[in-house]
């Protein structure tokens, strides 16, 4: 969770100074919890979908740091060449088939992931991410019933930050409980505190060994907060200064170090030494990412098609 959090800081950083980042940066910091909960919960050949948030999803997974800041700073050394920047990422050889910024579009292509698992016999799940914005689309409806139907190999994790866009949780949804919607496509639905790491991974790990049993899909609503702008662009003015206060008190990061000092499972010694490794990891991933060339103009047209084998 440091490191995700030390990560997507830095990109803040960097988004402050001419011609570092490429793009809209939109972050996740405060959901680290979710992210590690979940992806920790995964065996090695589950797939993961992921949104517009996606960082702390691929951290989690293993994801090589230094390439993923190269992609978001638009050079060719990135794991997408530099093309996909911080939106739009793959990284197949860790299962991450994608992730995308158009809202609740993940979970239809994670019904055909799921899909191809049950089919080929593969074994393994689907996890698609998105948030409580996203809930709301049509395509998030249509990938749950059908998955039902199928009886898929796919978890839904919705992230709910509180948030979409603007607008708060009450203004665009009917009711406080998104995971009560599973009900009526008969899977099981789950809520859970989702800035408690530990919690998260638990009902995590229920859910996935629900789904990788043959039953169906599932789904997890994780009870989280957006602690910045939908975009770094997003100064939050519409945001009630106390509520993100009260939120910042119930940091995943902050609540998970005192219960490990509390335990003595870790020192505050120790501690200090995970920050300042994860703070060396991503000054080197900076380092990294300045040192690789741009993309070079031939390529422009690489990678928009499927190349087709050769004879």
């Amino acid at each position: 969770m440091i490191l995700i959090r030390r990560f997507e800081e830095k990109i803040v950083a960097l988004s402050q100074e001419p011609n570092r980042m490429s793009g809209m940066q939109i972050l996740a910091n405060g959901q680290e919890a979710v992210a590690t909960g979940i992806v920790s919960a995964l065996e090695p050949e589950d797939v993961i979908i992921s949104n517009h948030r996606s960082h702390g999803h691929l951290l989690a997974r293993g994801a090589d740091l230094n390439s993923l800041m190269a992609e978001i700073m638009a050079k060719d050394n990135g794991v997408n060449g530099g093309k996909a920047g911080t939106l739009h990422l793959s990284v197949p050889e860790i299962n991450v088939l994608m992730t995308s910024t158009v809202v609740g579009a993940g979970s239809p292509l994670a019904v055909g992931a799921a899909f191809a698992q049950h089919y080929k016999r593969a074994g393994g799940i689907t996890v698609v991410f998105f948030g409580d914005g996203a809930a709301a689309e049509g395509s998030v409806h249509e990938a749950m019933n059908l998955a039902s139907i199928w009886k898929l190999p796919l978890l839904f994790v919705c992230e709910n930050i509180c948030w979409a866009g603007a607008q708060r949780h009450e203004e665009h949804c009917a009711t406080p409980h998104i995971f009560q919607r599973a009900k009526g496509y008969n899977m099981p639905g789950r809520s859970v505190d989702g800035n408690d790491v530990e919690a998260v991974y638990t009902i995590g790990v229920e859910l996935a060994e629900y789904c990788r049993s043959g039953k169906g899909p599932a789904f997890i609503e994780a009870l989280t907060y957006r602690m910045r702008g939908h975009g770094e662009q997003d100064r939050q003015h519409y945001v009630d200064p106390g509520e993100l206060e009260t939120w910042a008190a119930r940091c995943p990061i902050h609540r998970y170090r005192q219960k490990l000092l509390d335990d003595d499972v870790l020192t505050e010694a120790k501690i200090r030494a995970i920050d300042q490794d994860a703070e060396t990891r991503v000054t080197v991933a900076v380092a990294f990412g300045d040192e690789s060339p741009y993309p070079g103009p031939e390529t422009a047209l690489t990678d928009v098609f499927v190349q087709p084998p050769s004879a």
